[in-house]
């Protein structure tokens, strides 16, 4: 999901992790799953990184 919504966006994984305060390293590893993520994290990445908002639901 962040790999397609960052590329369909154009910016670099570099891009992406600056504008959503993390890092290059650690958005590779999110793309390919080599790492987990915390919900504040992927709120950060989604609304500050990709300028999307999602409504996340736990069940």
């Amino acid at each position: 999901m962040i790999r397609q919504a960052r590329k369909e966006m154009g910016l670099t994984q570099g891009q992406l992790a600056q504008k959503s305060g993390t890092t290059k390293h650690y958005i590779s590893r999110l793309e390919n799953n080599r790492t987990g993520i915390e919900l504040a994290t992927l709120k950060r990445i989604i609304e500050g990184g990709l300028e999307k908002h999602r409504r996340i639901s736990i069940l």
